[in-house]
């Protein structure tokens, strides 16, 4: 699996969000400042992602995004497959079966790949929040976040 900009953008963009307040949802423009993302570009994955029941969005001079869970309830997976990331290795790929070396491979992809979503589907936004903060702690940082 290979985790492009899209992927990457929304990750940042999701943990971003987990550190605001529940109540009151924030721009595009702010997340796009905070995180060096293009503000037109973030828009699209917030609206895959709010399609994706990962998000919510208010309209309005006040209107922005904030998560639709709690952060502990929203996995990497689910981010992912929100913006369109392909999580499943060789998806039209089909073994030969004249080749035994072929089917041993096809299986040991496929069993790597189900390991990989029960990985990406155990690590929340939670977790990943405290792993930023424990690095910026570690770094002498102050409570600013950047992903």
């Amino acid at each position: 699996m290979k985790l492009t900009t899209r992927g990457h953008y929304s990750v940042k963009a999701l943990l971003d969000l987990s550190l605001q307040s529940t109540l009151t949802p924030t721009s595009v423009r702010a997340i796009a400042c905070r995180q060096g993302i293009p503000a037109a570009y973030l828009e699209k994955l917030l609206i895959a992602m709010r399609k994706g029941g990962l998000v919510k969005s208010a309209r309005g001079a006040q209107g922005g995004y904030r998560l639709a869970r709690e952060p502990r309830e929203i996995f990497l997976g689910q981010i992912l497959e929100a913006v369109g990331e392909t999580i499943d290795p060789l998806p039209r790929h089909s073994p030969d079966v004249k080749q035994a070396e072929d089917w041993v491979t096809y299986s040991l992809w496929r069993q790597l790949s189900q390991k990989l979503k029960e990985a990406l589907y155990s690590i929340s936004l939670a977790d990943l929040y405290y792993d930023a903060r424990s690095w910026q702690a570690a770094q002498g940082e102050e409570t600013n976040f950047v992903v």
